[in-house]
């Protein structure tokens, strides 16, 4: 008889367990069984790493093989144990020397030719990998992927040959030297594009600099979804803990990493058609959705009405709380969340001729009808409320000669870091109890929000967040303080016609 250990990693959420491939080759009728949980993909592994030993010229053992995966009460899925169950037959059979084999873990499906094809979460594997302090052998086309781990020694492989000779110490295998750097500013919108809208722009300015939600509201033609897809280029750039974090949620989705977007704020823009598993995910194997795609970036709705006010409301925990719990019969996961929320609307349901003034042709019971589609309490976790009318023919005529995404980013930038500098953290991160502590008003502004709170009947998470939005516009004017002009801003932007608050214009005012 004959036994061999060999490390490699399996997927759970954002999580990669370490799984223990032991392959015993024992007397018998020739068989190969494998057990631990294993799903199709790895039943039928047994198939291709027949072949692919047979094919690199390596003898496949006529005799009974019993392969376990262990934990055996982690479920296994995919291709990535091909690699290492091929390479535990071989040990086991002492094709290969097995005392090399503890300071590797391996993972990586194998064609009937013995070629590596690449698979999918491999920064989870390789960042668990780099904390045990073990080498990663992996397909080529994951390697750039890994290598963004800047400590891991990952050895990329095409063939199951090229490993064998790397343990039998006749070629060895180079390690990839890391060469990625942050992508931050490699965009190919800008911000200098949007014509005129400055009132929105200095909304997204402020949303930008505290991390806050906005909502855009106005017909269609005004520039909300072109704003809105430039939002990111003016954002701060990310930093590699941030980065590594967005990678690693993309490279766990069925969509994969691309190693193009690495440094890049996400930017997800689903259809209103999307369902409330599309957004926030599940599934039977809960895979991530789009708002922890989203994660350290942006999640643009647009045609914030169109969409399901149930699929709507299951956004109202992951803005609170920055994340998403998601429990099925068989696996329970935990993804981050902490997006930024931009969404984008028109003022009623016919639209085009529609500014909220008297010439719409809705009927009051249409108009509520539209509104209704959004709960009260889904629009109070929106910080900031905008109208973005239509421009005038003169405007549009005009060349672009408005401030470009860099210099916009800067001053978001330096006010960002004044956060941090003060308070670890950004504004709209800030909890009830900081909020009293670096949001602090006069006595005169304290009058006039409590006159904005009694009027209007704003919650307590209202209260919060105006102060929170004039702390973001008191660090861009670089004030120590929130003087009342920041103040009077904020609760300006609570100034919505969705909101119903016609008469928030008055106080403000005064």
């Amino acid at each position: 008889m004959a036994l061999a250990t060999v490390y490699s990693r399996t997927r759970d959420g954002i999580n990669a367990p370490l799984v223990t491939v032991e392959v015993d080759i024992g007397i018998g009728l020739p068989s190969l069984s494998i057990v631990g949980l294993p799903e199709t993909a790895v039943k039928e592994s047994k198939d291709r790493v027949r072949a692919a030993i047979s094919n690199s010229n390596f003898e496949f053992p006529t005799k009974r093989i019993v392969i376990n995966l262990a934990p055996a009460d982690i479920p296994k899925d995919g291709g990535r144990f091909d690699l290492p169950i091929a390479l535990g037959i071989l040990a086991a059979s002492q094709q290969i020397p097995t005392n090399s084999l503890a300071h590797y873990e391996f993972i990586g499906e194998l064609s009937l030719g013995g070629q590596l094809r690449s698979v999918k979460g491999v920064l989870p594997t390789a960042f668990a990998c780099n904390v045990a302090q073990r080498q990663l052998f992996l397909p080529h086309h994951n390697a750039e992927e890994a290598s963004l781990i800047s400590q891991l020694t990952v050895l990329p492989a095409s063939n199951l040959v090229e490993i064998c000779h790397h343990l039998q110490a006749l070629k060895q295998v180079s390690p990839l030297t890391p060469s990625q750097q942050l992508n931050t500013s490699h965009y190919t919108i800008d911000m200098s594009e949007v014509k005129g809208q400055q009132h929105a722009k200095r909304a997204l300015e402020i949303a930008a600099t505290g991390g806050h939600n906005l909502l855009m509201i106005g017909p269609p033609g005004t520039g909300k979804t072109m704003m809105a897809s430039r939002f990111p280029t003016i954002l701060p750039p990310m930093t590699e803990t941030e980065a590594l974090e967005a990678a690693t949620i993309a490279s766990i989705s069925d969509q994969g990493f691309s190693i193009t977007q690495w440094g890049l704020r996400p930017f997800r823009d689903p259809h209103h058609t999307s369902s409330g598993i599309a957004l926030v995910g599940g599934g039977a194997k809960v895979r991530p959705g789009e708002a922890s795609l989203a994660h350290n970036g942006v999640l643009f709705l647009d045609e914030l009405t169109e969409f399901d006010r149930r699929v709507l409301d299951v956004l109202r925990e992951p803005l609170e709380n920055g994340k998403i719990s998601i429990s099925r019969a068989t696996r329970q996961a935990t993804y981050p969340a902490n997006f930024q929320l931009i969404a984008a609307m028109n003022p009623c349901p016919q639209g085009r001729a529609c500014d909220f003034k008297d010439h719409c042709h809705c009927s009051l019971a249409q108009q509520a009808r539209h509104r209704s589609r959004l709960s009260a309490p889904f629009l109070d976790r929106i910080d900031l409320h905008i109208e973005v009318p239509r421009l005038e023919h003169s405007e549009l005529q005009k060349a672009s000669i408005g401030e470009n995404s860099q210099t916009i980013r800067q001053r978001v930038s330096q006010a960002r870091a004044i956060q941090y500098q003060r308070q670890h953290c950004s504004n709209s991160a800030l909890s009830n109890t900081t909020v009293d502590q670096h949001c602090s008003l006069k006595p005169t502004d304290k009058k006039l929000l409590a006159m904005a709170m009694d009027k209007f009947q704003l919650s307590a998470r209202a209260y919060h967040r105006i102060l929170k939005v004039a702390r973001s516009i008191a660090d861009l004017a670089g004030s120590n303080m929130i003087e009342t002009n920041h103040l009077t801003e904020a609760l300006s932007f609570r100034d919505s016609p969705l909101l119903q608050n016609p008469q928030l214009k008055n106080i403000v005012k005064r």
